[in-house]
């Protein structure tokens, strides 16, 4: 292995050891605590332009397969580890962690105290930070560091979304026939808006019995409501992505236009950031964000689920003024879903396709299915 010189923006200075890819990567760095699911986590759009902290010490023992890809490569900007294993054990696995960040440009970044890395996050926040296996002068990594634009300066939607729209074709995981189950062409179809959109949302939306069409994220409204108008599609998803919502002006605007019709409208992670923002509600970050697949959430039935996370922006509190909270995070009692006073509209903030992560939300994309239908 070769060595790795990382320097965060509080001036702390590490040296560890490099699997993944070579060269010189900026970023936030975050921390998730998920026990399992590393794959997924690496290949979510939602972490362009981040580090991602595993708290789970052992990484890399089943390898990476396929059929756990979250979308068609790694988004992310590196992985910190306590251990890795380059030697998987799983009947699924097809290849290394280490072949899949080196295909793909992505740091990994091991040999390193992690625990340490995640209280000095939780203590100060997520931060700013540069790694390299080419640099290891402190002043130069801090030169390289302060030229560079912060995560919130950088619109990661662009990189992320499709260019072209297309027809998803694939249900939820089928445990029996180790496959996804195939999609049923439904009467009902509905247009999913791709900021970063993760495959499993894509497949419980086609699971819950629609059919279902992804556009880019530079969609235009008006060809929308033209659609549902005519008939054509029974709704909009609006889907997770990565960095600073506030940043997306262009796409405020044209989410603006779907709230002012009778279009119904769902949202996961920063599409419900998005809702927020374009009813006139401003979203502010947390200090480190949430992300893991642990964290209780009481829905409006006064039951908790266990859901998975991941984001470091949340809707204001000010928001009940036009929308009804559905669900509420027991850790910190952030906002988690809001039903709106008016329209079919409603958005969770957490991740109900879960993957990886416990299922007991997944009945929100049949609602969203009820709606349509």
């Amino acid at each position: 292995m070769e060595k790795i010189y990382i320097y965060l923006e509080n001036g702390t200075y590490l040296e560890a050891d490099s699997f993944g890819a070579s060269g010189t990567q900026i970023g936030e760095i975050v921390f998730n605590t998920s026990m399992s699911g590393y794959q997924e986590i690496t290949t979510d759009p939602s972490y362009a332009g981040q580090f991602v902290t595993f708290t789970a010490p052992e990484i890399g023992n089943v390898g990476v397969n396929d059929d756990d890809m979250e979308s068609t490569k790694a988004h992310c900007k590196g992985v910190f580890v306590r251990a890795y294993n380059d030697k998987y054990s799983n009947f699924r696995g097809t290849k290394t962690y280490s072949e899949l960040l080196k295909e793909n440009n992505t740091l990994g970044i091991c040999n390193i105290d992690t625990r340490y890395l995640t209280k000095m996050l939780r203590n100060e926040g997520a931060m700013m930070m540069i790694a390299s296996t080419e640099v290891s002068d402190i002043n130069e990594l801090k030169e390289l560091l302060s030229l560079e634009p912060r995560i919130e300066e950088i619109n990661y939607i662009e990189q992320v979304s499709t260019k072209e729209s297309y027809i998803h074709k694939s249900g939820a995981w089928d445990h029996a026939n180790m496959n996804y189950s195939k999609a049923v062409m439904s009467d009902k179809k509905i247009v999913v808006i791709d900021f970063g959109v993760k495959r499993n949302i894509l497949n419980e939306l086609v699971q819950s019995g629609l059919e279902v069409e992804v556009v880019p994220s530079t969609f235009k409204a008006v060809d929308l409501i033209a659609r549902f108008d005519a008939g054509e599609i029974g709704g909009v998803f609006l889907s997770n992505g990565p960095g600073d919502p506030l940043t997306l002006i262009e796409e405020k605007e044209q989410v603006e236009e779907l709230i002012a019709t009778q279009i119904p409208i769902f949202a996961i992670c920063l599409g419900h950031q998005m809702l927020s923002i374009a009813h006139g509600f401003d979203t502010y970050k947390l200090k480190f964000g949430q992300h893991g697949g642990n964290h209780p959430v009481k829905n409006e039935k006064n039951t908790v689920e266990i859901t998975a996370q991941n984001h470091n922006y949340n809707v204001p509190d000010s928001i009940t003024s036009i929308a009804k909270i559905t669900h509420q995070n027991l850790f910190d009692n952030t906002i988690e879903g809001v039903r709106y006073n008016q329209g079919n509209i409603f958005s969770v903030q957490h991740h109900p396709e879960a993957s990886p992560g416990p299922h007991e939300s997944k009945y929100i994309f049949d609602e969203f299915a009820k709606i349509v239908k």
